[in-house]
């Protein structure tokens, strides 16, 4: 009986970084690709003034947007890269 064992080619790092004040915050997402090459996103996050004030909660909106930003772009990224080897126009990637 032979095992299949997972390995890892390469890993991703995000860098995240929060600005914050009494009633919006703002995140930023850094990844660096092996290439060399970064993709950059940011995401907003609101409070509302009834709201009370829970820093944490706007961090992780804030987050999860840029994270979702960062997630579409690199989609974008792959589509294109995939048209560029191909030579043709491929069906979006979503």
């Amino acid at each position: 009986m032979t095992q299949t064992q997972a390995r890892t080619a390469v890993g991703w790092h995000v860098e995240m970084e929060f600005e914050e004040d009494d009633h919006r915050t703002r995140a930023a997402a850094l990844l660096r690709l092996p290439d060399g090459s970064e993709v950059r996103a940011h995401g907003y996050a609101s409070r509302h003034p009834s709201d009370s004030n829970q820093p944490r909660v706007g961090e992780e909106v804030a987050g999860a947007r840029a994270l979702n930003e960062l997630a579409m772009q690199l989609l974008t990224k792959a589509h294109d890269e995939i048209d560029e080897a191909s030579g043709r126009t491929s069906r979006p990637l979503t």
